[in-house]
């Protein structure tokens, strides 16, 4: 089946968003319970330096965005993903990695990506290196798939995450490499000899040891490119929870339903991290869902934690529904995208929030219309958030508390969309100290308070009524008692 025909079914059969949604459900990494803080002085510096970013961007770009479906997932054979019935799976494997040949981003405008996010509010940058599939998003030497090899090859840019790190990096951002542990490519992941029934390694490890180590050495390999190669990161963020130390198989990780072989898929975290921390001093290490020393903050994904965590941790949602690019995908409105900021804050998390840029290396304008107007929300209001930590009584109904390193407190309230602010809002618990000022950060000026018992008023201008889904949320600061 031809290329374009091959796109139209599956178009067809996924229809808009389907199998993304049902994807992002049984894709999903969950959160570990567990969290073992990093006793490293340096790391533990640049931990704090981190939590005080609170907004990130993560980039999912590669071969998925050339036809325009969820990242990766579709050349993994589970019962859960859906593919035409009529194309063999193997020959769907070779349409998909054939798509190196038809993946050329002449548009690709990296400076563009770090203006919009900087203009979002961004602080840190988390860039998808490789994901599952293998394709590699920069000049590894360890493989010929890879992005500098295609018809981008001859591009002055076609080392493409060198400069996405190069333009992030001039806007002042933190630098974050993504980087799937699983390689479906790879012939000492996925090896032709046998089928491939799932996610995991296909052969047992235990009776071709042999064949797991030059895997492992290739992943060294690969890691130690981008931490040598790419000028200073600040974050490896590893993908691919399920390529882990047997021993790590708990209860919890095998109640979440994905398939666990019965050998160990163990990459030696210990070794990488030594070679990446002598290579980049204070290294954040996010090797997720592994509790242990290499998990130096937890992800939870497409979800908001239901309480505050008090150790170091990120929500990572999608802007869309996809974290990749798809056409006539569904965005999240700035509304939506900013009370799950305020949330996370609140709830001593930041967020980092996933967009998907189009095959030719330019982003979608829906996708910079709402950055756009999360920033201009975060330009008034970022006092709130930004270098805050989270409070003891962290919430009161929609009304998000956070608390400065001055000991200046923040109650953010978040509105209803698409209605005007009240006359007055209301929250319980973090009551300003008596007679102090308390400042509408929306306007920069005082606003009148009064408190009753445990209760505190607040009576809001009146030109704040006038215009409906105007104001987000808003946020006061005071001094607590």
């Amino acid at each position: 089946m031809s290329f374009k025909k091959l796109t139209l079914a599956f178009s067809l059969l996924t229809g808009a968003g389907t199998l993304p949604a049902l994807a992002q459900e049984q894709g999903i990494h969950q959160q570990s319970s567990q969290y073992e803080a990093p006793t490293d002085p340096l790391v533990k510096q640049k931990l704090e330096k981190w939590q005080d970013q609170k907004f990130g961007l993560i980039i999912h770009w590669g071969l998925y965005a050339v036809p325009g479906i969820i990242e990766s997932w579709q050349i993994c054979s589970e019962d859960w993903i859906e593919r035409d019935s009529t194309v063999a799976y193997e020959d769907y494997k070779k349409w998909y990695w054939g798509l190196s040949k038809d993946f050329n981003p002449v548009k690709f405008n990296p400076e563009q990506w770090a203006s919009v996010a900087k203009k979002a509010g961004m602080r840190y940058l988390v860039f998808t290196t490789k994901h599952h599939d293998g394709f590699n998003m920069f000049d590894t030497k360890q493989s010929d798939f890879k992005i500098t090899s295609g018809p981008f090859k001859d591009n002055p840019r076609s080392n493409v995450a060198k400069y996405v790190f190069d333009a992030f990096r001039k806007e002042g951002f933190m630098i974050g490499a993504y980087f799937s542990k699983p390689d479906w490519h790879s012939q000492n992941f996925w090896w032709p000899k046998y089928a491939t029934p799932n996610r995991n390694v296909n052969y047992d490890i235990k009776k071709y040891p042999w064949r797991w180590n030059q895997y492992k050495q290739f992943t060294y390999n690969q890691i130690s490119e981008l931490m040598h190669d790419y000028g200073s990161m600040d974050i490896l963020w590893l993908d691919g929870g399920w390529v882990r130390p047997k021993e790590t198989v708990n209860a919890e990780v095998r109640s979440w339903g994905a398939p666990i072989p019965e050998f160990s898929q163990d990459v030696d975290m210990p070794r990488i991290a030594t070679m990446a921390r002598q290579a980049q001093p204070g290294l954040i290490m996010v090797d997720r869902t592994v509790h242990g020393p290499y998990e130096n903050y937890q992800t939870p994904e497409q979800r908001v934690p239901a309480h505050k965590i008090d150790n170091p941790w990120e929500s990572c949602l999608t802007l869309a529904n996809n974290w990749g690019y798809v056409p006539n995908d569904t965005y999240k409105s700035p509304t939506k995208v900013i009370h799950s900021l305020v949330e996370v804050v609140a709830k001593g998390g930041s967020l980092l929030l996933g967009v998907g840029p189009k095959p030719d290396g330019t982003l979608d304008n829906e996708a910079v219309t709402r950055l756009t107007a999360i920033g201009k929300w975060l330009e008034v209001n970022g006092a709130a958030i930004y270098n805050t930590r989270a409070t003891d009584k962290y919430q009161d109904g929609s009304t998000y508390f956070t608390q400065g390193r001055k000991g200046a407190r923040y109650a953010i309230a978040c509105l209803p969309e698409d209605k005007a602010a009240p006359a007055t809002i209301e929250w319980t618990g973090n009551a300003p100290k008596k007679g102090s000022k308390m400042t509408l950060l929306q306007t920069g000026k005082t606003v009148k308070w009064t408190r009753s018992g445990d209760k505190v008023r607040v009576t809001l201008p009146t030109a704040l009524a006038q215009q409906a889904g105007a104001y987000p949320a808003l946020a006061f600061a005071f001094s607590a008692e």
